[in-house]
């Protein structure tokens, strides 16, 4: 008897927003060198990567 199973790419879609958002978190880090924002941007970019790592793992099979 043959199953079917449904394959979601949620948690590729999800890593790949999240990523980006960290990626603008960097760019933030970046431009705002010695300032204060160069803290946020560094929280920013360490927060959405580590969601954008646990989101594949909520969705992986």
């Amino acid at each position: 008897m043959a199953t079917e199973t449904e394959t979601t790419d949620k948690g590729v879609g999800l890593a790949l927003a999240l990523g980006a958002l960290a990626v603008i978190g960097a760019l933030l880090m970046y431009t705002g060198a010695p300032d204060v924002t160069a803290a946020w941007g560094f929280a920013a970019a360490v927060l959405f990567s580590s969601l954008a790592v646990v989101g594949i793992h909520l969705y992986w099979h």
